[in-house]
């Protein structure tokens, strides 16, 4: 069976793009897109999705809000947020909210394939500007122990540390002498570190030290 995946993004050229992206792919199945999350409860009950790409900056309701209902509503679907912005607060308040993937928009058609089929296969995908903020906020522990409530081990912080320099998976466990799929279940990890339901003020005291940190 393919791989359905349901498009949450206001840009119709983007929608369109994405649809022939997903076609092109024998294992994938576009089922739809949407340019907003006003309905979103009802679109995924209709469209049945494995995998949803969505935008967090949309008119009506945005992304980030629509991942959390449908966290709510469907658990077992898959969330990868897209967006063009690297916004610290965006990101961290997406994967809080329980996405399973991060990619900016400008990321490379078949990472953005290979993310979908890694999200499925119980990876978390994310790009290295994703990891490198991720970093940027663990940086600044010092300034806040709430923050050591994530519990990140030396090696999750090295995993991010080599992500975050650009290197694919493959390099990293070529580099950590481990396998592909442990790169990819220790940031699995990382992203369920982070999830909001584990450590809410811990979250909250972070974004705030990381956002007074560039005042």
């Amino acid at each position: 069976m393919p791989i359905k995946i349901l498009v949450f993004d206001d840009n119709r050229g983007r929608q369109e793009a994405l649809q022939l992206l997903i076609e092109s792919s024998d294992d994938l199945e576009f089922v739809g897109a949407r340019e907003n999350c006003n309905h979103v409860e009802e679109d995924i009950l209709l469209m049945e999705p494995d995998v949803v790409l969505m935008d967090i900056d949309m008119p009506g309701t945005n992304g980030i809000e629509g991942l959390k209902r449908i966290r709510k509503q469907s658990p077992e679907v898959f969330i990868i947020m897209q967006t063009v912005f690297e916004d610290e607060e965006k990101i961290f308040s997406a994967i809080h909210a329980g996405a399973h993937g991060y990619f900016l928009k400008k990321t490379k058609p078949e990472k953005l394939l290979d993310g979908i089929r890694d999200v499925l296969d119980g990876g978390a995908p994310m790009t290295s500007s994703v990891a490198r903020k991720v970093l940027h906020m663990f940086a600044n522990q010092s300034s806040d122990k709430q923050v050591n409530q994530f519990n990140l081990t030396e090696r999750e912080i090295e995993i991010l540390s080599m992500l975050g320099k650009g290197m694919s998976y493959k390099m990293i466990a070529d580099a950590g002498g481990i396998s592909f799929h442990t790169v990819n279940s220790h940031l699995k990890k990382i992203y369920e570190k982070l999830h909001v339901h584990s450590a809410t003020e811990a979250v909250a005291k972070g974004l705030s030290s990381v956002h007074h940190s560039k005042q």
